[in-house]
């Protein structure tokens, strides 16, 4: 067996021997010089929080031996662990309830001497307008901070990461940052948005990454997903006050934020990936090492060999992601803290879990359990980017597997429509995908809590796919701002933005940024395609909020041909009928209107104003629609 393979299986006993066992080995050299230490994770916690005690991974230097004292003031130390190379030591930190907030110094003592930590006792954040969770009730938007607002030019090329700004460089920073967002957060609420979702802030290497590079560009991780501190926030967007304060004024004018986090790898440079706390934190090392293959449905198959899915749950993402080992219970019990950290410090409404099928599903019903703990709203939306829905719907929450597990994750993307929404509106494709992919909503617990999206920052704007026009990109929005589901749209969507493959997809919001020709956050900055799509998604958004039936409505569907589909949204005695025409020609039918519990002679009136009104009689009901258009039907 290849040693990678034998470390992503070693259990807490066996790991703990190896742990303890390379501790054996240091040398009397080592043991007596002085002890140093540059890093606290996490650097701070809050009173009354149901994780306690906290884990807490010192990093330094000269650590092996190491007793650690904490100095009172409701906070105590115990159960003192050192790594191998005694650069690495785990504490339990308890914190009393009565524990009043300051930065407490943790005292650590070697044969070569001692050192001090600092670590803070914080008081937990105010629940009243925060850690709401989402649902069928919002309209999410995402957010890539790099891309969307530079609102503050002092973080643009920061002292401590020189050289990574450059515009005109789609691999470098371009200068968006949190007070970016919070500067356009009323232009999000006139939308309709009601939660963002922000790709990740974790720090970044400061350098170029040249391990990952495009080409002879210089490339930086402005996109989030290479962490070097998971602790650190991201100094090109700010800082941990800058990112509560964009959170605050988001809660303040009734706006939720979603955070994405990684829990599957972290980036190339982290300090782990040449020194790992625990010999089995990673799966593999840098050097040796599986790829992974992607190859979700072998997490599930039945028949598959023991070692069928060690490429897909123990291999490095790209080839060079170190992959975490969720098998190691001090990595477990590292990645826990840190998403209820995020969410703690912040007061986060949601998270976003990046590459969620590479993780062992065992994992995901641990750390959901334990998020809900502590903040019984907060929920977590799963990446599983595939296109089967009977694979997708194994990985949501609310119903164990063959495997016995129940991930307790909330909501899923919902890839499986997502591929079939793009041949329909963007292509001219049949109603049939949409319609015959809706039909296995069975196999989800709760169809209606997947997040549905025309697009987002890994796959070519919806504008750009092939066959695409404004008329098919409007009646897709139509669609999905009424079907069932949590609706998404990524940036820059809302004006038609067009954009290839990576990074031709995530250019800046035109309007956002220094020097900028016009100004896309308003009216006068569009051109009249964009305003045409901006004013017809803000409608959709607002009648959405104000239809309860169209959020959390029954779904029934009416009437579907080729290039037609009505569908009702029913909640209580109110019926919503949405009718679509895919057709590049007129159409005119008769919709059976019976399942939608309207009395004959009720007169609908179509608040898009694409159709006029219609009456219900005892054959149905008769709609007219313009080529590639949609109507939304009510009282």
């Amino acid at each position: 067996m290849h040693s990678n393979h034998l470390f992503s299986r070693i259990g807490g006993g066996a790991a703990m021997l190896l742990f303890l066992g390379a501790a054996s080995g240091f040398t009397a050299h080592a043991q007596s010089a002085s002890p140093a230490v540059d890093r606290v994770e996490p650097p701070s916690w809050w009173s009354g929080s149901t994780m306690n005690p906290v884990r807490v991974l010192l990093h330094g230097r000269n650590l092996a031996g190491a007793k650690i004292t904490a100095p009172g003031g409701g906070v105590s130390a115990r159960d003192v662990k050192v790594n191998g190379n005694g650069d690495y030591v785990f504490v339990d930190i308890a914190i009393d309830k009565s524990a009043a907030p300051g930065v407490r110094s943790l005292k650590i003592t070697t044969p070569g001497g001692s050192a001090t930590a600092a670590f803070e006792v914080t008081a937990p954040l105010p629940t009243s307008g925060r850690f709401q969770g989402f649902s069928q009730d919002d309209v999410v938007y995402q957010i890539m901070p790099d891309r969307f607002s530079d609102g503050d030019a002092a973080n643009n090329d920061p002292a401590i990461a020189k050289g990574l700004y450059g515009r005109s460089n789609p691999f470098l920073y371009h200068g968006g940052d949190f007070q970016g967002v919070i500067n356009h957060l009323p232009y999000l609420k006139d939308l309709g948005v009601t939660a963002i979702w922000i790709t990740p802030v974790y720090e970044n290497v400061h350098h170029a990454n040249t391990l990952q590079a495009k080409g002879p560009e210089p490339y930086s991780d402005y996109h989030g997903y290479g962490a070097v501190n998971q602790y650190g926030v991201e100094q090109h967007f700010g800082d941990l006050a800058s990112m509560r304060e964009m959170i605050d004024k988001a809660h303040a004018l009734g706006i939720k934020v979603i955070q994405d986090q990684v829990a599957n790898h972290v980036g190339p440079y982290h300090p782990w990936a040449d020194a790992p706390p625990t010999p089995t934190w990673f799966n593999g090392t840098a050097k040796s090492h599986l790829n992974n293959t992607y190859q979700i449905w072998t997490v599930m198959d039945p028949h598959g060999a023991p070692d069928a899915s060690a490429a897909t749950l123990g291999g490095w993402f790209a080839n060079v992601l170190p992959d975490i080992n969720q098998n190691d219970p001090e990595a477990v019990r590292y990645q826990i803290q840190n998403a209820l950290w995020w969410v703690g410090m912040t007061g986060l409404d949601g998270i976003r879990q990046d590459t969620m099928p590479y993780v062992p599903r065992a994992f995901w019903s641990e750390w959901s359990t334990a998020i809900t703990r502590q903040y019984p709203r907060v929920n977590a939306v799963g990446e599983v980017f595939d296109g089967d829905a009977s694979l997708v719907s194994y990985f949501q929450g609310g119903h164990k597997g063959p495997d016995g597990v129940d991930t307790k994750m909330d909501s899923l993307f919902d890839y499986p429509l997502y591929f079939p929404l793009r041949r329909t509106f963007a292509q001219g494709g049949s109603f049939h995908d949409l319609v015959a992919d809706e039909a296995h909503d069975w196999l989800f617990p709760h169809a209606d809590h997947l997040v549905t999206f025309l697009g987002n920052h890994d796959v070519k704007r919806f504008a750009s796919e092939d066959g695409a026009t404004t008329a098919g990109l409007n009646l897709a929005q139509t669609f999905l701002m009424t079907n069932r589901g949590i609706p998404l749209v990524y940036y820059g969507d809302e004006l038609g933005m067009k954009g290839g493959d990576d990074p031709d997809n995530r250019q800046d919001f035109p309007g956002g940024f220094p020097g900028d020709t016009r100004d896309a956050f308003t009216e006068a900055g569009r051109t009249p395609q964009e305003q045409e799509t901006w004013s017809h998604l803000r409608k959709l958004t607002h009648l959405r909020a104000e239809f309860p039936a169209l959020r959390r409505g029954a779904q029934t569907t009416l009437f579907q041909t080729d290039k037609q589909w009505a569908y009702a949204r029913t909640l209580g005695g109110d019926s919503v009928i949405v009718v679509l025409n895919n057709d590049a020609n007129p159409a005119t039918f008769t919709i059976p209107i019976e399942a939608a519990n309207l009395r004959e002679g009720t007169r609908l009136t179509d608040r898009l104003g694409s159709a006029e009104s219609a009456v219900v009689t005892e054959n149905g009901m008769k709609v007219t629609l313009p080529a590639r258009t949609g109507a939304v039907f009510v009282k």
